[in-house]
């Protein structure tokens, strides 16, 4: 069997473009991936078609093989773009290695270690960035089955907060936290957004309400400022969405003071790539919540990647939060039943495109999701 072809699609998500890809073969099996990346959609699908020779002719079961050849041999490295693009045809091979084995593709990896997923909702706070409005979205969320929730409160924040927004910030999860009572998991997103010691400083303010994780506190290229705030932080950070190499990773692991890691197998080139670093976290004693915030593909592959972790911890869903159409572009969607995701047996990913819908809704360049610029929680389209 040898791979014959590799098409992109974009799908014009108003927060973000999707970013899918159908690799064919001579055989006539073909897989779907996923390179969606918030604001680089068209560059990553650029990526793509010009890695695309590095592939072509193989056979698609040496995901190995065309995965160095994608990344290793060109010489250059290209971070989150360069990976993305090596995503989004890793996956796709390794659908088509299942379809051609008859398995999904977590009994290729060992099996299954998990009945089912637990999962947590994210994106369910569109809206007005007050108390009134978290809480009121939060009870919906845990009305649907959620045991858990994740929600970035800190507007446009960039490094430091003022008091007055120190306040709302604070008022925010102290509303969800009673929102949902004092069981379900209260996850709190830092998008990247401060210094070290405004992270420390929030981190302690808000230990009362006693969120799961404080995620990416700081800037992720900052790993020795992630390591000091985890020291010092009464809440225990999560991270690890950012990172595009295992190297990143193998130096955080190094300190043993982060214990959630958060890889985003299209930021690493795809979901073997974050088996692996799984493996080395388990080392670690961590746990892995796997970064999913990016399109129906994705999602998909991210149940196939956790139902093989022996160290998974819970499952990121967006999809539900998302553009009602967005579970029309694919077929056998990930579906949320309980607070909890059923494990698929179909071969490969379980998961198809639907081409014809997704050409109904083209990329726009002005759909990204702003992260430092007021009123981004409303997830609209920029103008």
């Amino acid at each position: 069997m040898k791979i014959t072809g590799i098409e992109t699609y974009i799908a014009g998500n108003p927060w973000k473009n999707l970013l899918f890809t159908r690799v064919t073969t001579d055989s006539g099996l073909y897989g779907v991936g996923e390179g969606t990346l918030n604001g680089f959609a068209k560059t990553v699908e650029a990526a793509i078609h010009e890695l695309s020779p590095f592939a072509l002719g193989m056979d698609p079961f040496q995901v190995e093989t065309i995965s160095q050849r994608m990344s290793r041999d060109v010489y250059s490295h290209g971070a989150q773009v360069h990976m993305s693009a090596v995503a989004a045809v890793e996956i796709a091979l390794w659908d088509i290695i299942g379809k051609a084995c008859n398995q999904p593709i977590y009994n290729l990896w060992g099996g299954r270690c998990h009945q089912k997923l637990r999962a947590y909702a994210n994106g369910w706070y569109r809206g007005e960035r007050t108390p009134e409005s978290f809480a009121t979205k939060a009870k919906t969320v845990v009305a649907r089955g959620y045991t858990a929730l994740k929600f970035d409160p800190f507007g446009s924040a960039w490094r430091t907060l003022s008091p007055a927004e120190m306040d709302l910030s604070l008022s925010i999860i102290q509303a969800v936290r009673e929102a949902v009572g004092p069981h379900t998991d209260i996850l709190i997103e830092g998008h990247n957004r401060f210094n070290v010691a405004t992270a420390i400083q929030i981190a302690g303010l808000m230990a009362h309400f006693r969120p799961t994780w404080f995620e990416e506190p700081v800037v992720h290229t900052n790993i020795r400022g992630l390591i000091e705030v985890a020291r010092h932080s009464p809440v225990p950070v999560s991270t690890g969405e950012s990172f595009s190499t295992k190297q990143e990773f193998a130096e955080l692991l190094r300190e043993d003071a982060i214990s959630i890691l958060q890889p985003e197998p299209l930021n690493l080139g795809g979901i073997f790539a974050a088996r692996k670093i799984a493996d080395m976290v388990d080392a670690h004693l961590g746990v892995i919540a796997p970064h999913s915030a990016q399109g129906p593909i994705c999602s998909a592959a991210c149940v196939q990647l956790n139902a093989s972790i022996p160290n998974f911890f819970i499952h990121e869903i967006f999809d539900e939060f998302n553009e009602p159409w967005e579970h029309e572009i694919v077929t056998n969607s990930v579906r949320v039943v309980d607070g909890y995701i059923a494990i698929p047996e179909a071969p490969g990913l379980g998961i198809d495109l639907n081409i014809e819908e997704i050409l109904k809704h083209p990329y726009q360049q002005e759909h990204y999701l702003p992260l430092f610029k007021p009123g981004w929680e409303r997830r609209q389209k920029q103008e």
